[in-house]
């Protein structure tokens, strides 16, 4: 491993009088580091989408731009694992800002050079680069809440920078288009300005980058702190042990996590809940104009509604394993996923012409399903030692979009085409169904409880 990425090493503890005031501090400034740091990484994720429309008027098919943006989801879904077993091996502070300008200078070759957006193996082979340094924003973050937030607060904490994706992807729009209007005054009448799709998003990103790395600290420990269960007198067991020793990719890999029940559980479950929850997303504006009668308009209403309709939903659900349910995940996704399929069968069975009872089903659906989406990975946190959270998380990753949206993208359209909606949605049914089932396998899972002592 490079030693740029090593470990940040603990220092001499703090005077016991300094000790919670600079913890109150350090918390507040590594949240914000890791939530603005991982909002970013949504910037550079799906601009391509946007810039799609300028690119077909250049004679690229929309079959052939699909075709180059899917690199994306593959290289994310395979880098989200391989990139969290060198994540746990690293420092938190370095590793998330480092991938973010990595990201970022992919999108400005694109932007730049017209080489990389010449053809389509070429946008596959930088489409599927940019998604591999995505892979390195989600596990630094998960490290970084293990160590700084314990287990009886870590389902607030998480669900609240959850959210992030939700922003991130909020906000990536708008300033990509504004790139894009920018450009095409400065590059003058001859150009649409798409470039500044890619250009604008990306320095922007740099920036937070910058940011993130001021604000993040990897662990309290490196600051002169105390862990996080001490400091809170809130152990993951009775034995009140804080898993505080670097482990080996061998031993993150074959001791806690390949071999670990719960984490093969809730990968299987994310496959399900990333089926239902692309199912639904990807498919509502062709399913909408084409069975309910809705224009671009409203679908496009829709569809904005599902997503920002997630960030109460997922609060409140992490509000709720937290409190309600003492720290297990398990019956609070359990609850959340017997309402999406509540929803889904509403949103399905609606006659046409009732376009607000649509409406509605569809941001309970959006309410109800990112919940379970953020359970699965604290659940990932949960259930290792924190030396080995960003590799679980990065497992159930790839299970959620390499089995899950990729399905929810590729098969979902096949049924549709040779059986009809109505065999998509026996699909989604069943998948809400089995989601809600692998949930309470887990039911009386809490926080580290199953962690090898």
């Amino acid at each position: 491993m490079l030693k740029l990425f090593q470990p940040a090493p603990p220092i001499e503890r703090l005077p016991n009088e300094q000790i919670d005031s600079e913890y109150k501090k350090h918390r507040i400034q590594v949240f914000i580091g890791i939530f603005i740091g991982y909002a970013a990484y949504y910037l550079l994720r799906k601009n391509f989408s946007l810039a799609m429309p300028y690119l077909t008027d250049q004679g690229f098919s929309k079959g052939e731009l699909g075709l180059a943006l899917s690199a994306v989801s593959i290289a994310y879904g395979i880098s989200k694992f391989v990139m969290g077993t060198v994540s746990d091996r690293s420092n938190s502070r370095i590793f998330l800002p480092a991938g973010l300008i990595l990201s970022a200078i992919i999108c400005l070759l694109m932007g730049f050079v017209p080489f990389f957006t010449s053809s389509i193996a070429i946008m596959f082979i930088m489409l599927f680069i940019n998604g591999w340094f995505q892979g390195m924003g989600w596990p630094p973050s998960g490290r970084v809440l293990v160590h700084w937030f314990s287990v009886s607060e870590r389902g607030g904490k998480t669900a609240i920078w959850n959210v992030a994706h939700n922003v991130g992807g909020g906000i990536m729009a708008p300033i990509a288009v504004g790139g894009a209007s920018l450009f095409a005054i400065i590059l003058g009448t001859h150009s649409n300005g798409y470039e500044g799709v890619f250009i604008l998003p990306a320095l922007v990103a740099i920036v937070i980058a910058l940011i993130s790395y001021i604000l993040i600290r990897d662990t309290p420990q490196s600051v002169g702190l105390p862990p996080i269960e001490e400091y809170r007198n809130d152990y993951p067991s009775k034995e009140k042990k804080t898993f505080e020793t670097e482990l080996t990719t061998k031993e993150i890999l074959f001791k806690y996590v390949l071999n670990n029940k719960w984490v093969w559980a809730i990968a299987i479950a994310n496959i399900f809940v990333y089926f239902v929850r692309y199912g639904v997303l990807d498919w509502a504006p062709t399913y909408l104009s084409e069975e309910k009668g809705f224009n671009m308009d409203k679908s496009s209403v829709a569809y904005f509604l599902f997503e920002w309709a997630g960030i109460p939903g997922t609060l409140l659900c992490g509000y709720i394993s937290d409190k309600l349910f003492k720290g297990r995940r398990g019956p609070a996704g359990f609850v959340f996923m017997l309402g999406v399929l509540i929803a889904v069968l509403v949103y399905w069975f609606n006659p046409p012409g009732n376009p607000m009872i649509d409406m509605i089903s569809l941001i309970a659906i959006g309410f109800l399903i990112y919940g379970p989406v953020m359970l699965i990975g604290l659940q990932a946190l949960d259930f290792v030692p924190k030396k080995a959270a960003g590799t679980a998380a990065g497992l159930t990753g790839l299970f959620g979009y390499l089995g899950g949206t990729v399905t929810a993208n590729a098969l979902m359209g096949y049924i549709v085409d040779y059986a009809g909606w109505n065999a998509g949605f026996i699909l989604l049914t069943a998948s809400c169904v089995l989601a809600a089932i692998v949930f309470a396998i887990t039911w009386n899972v809490r926080g580290q409880e199953v962690v090898k002592q």
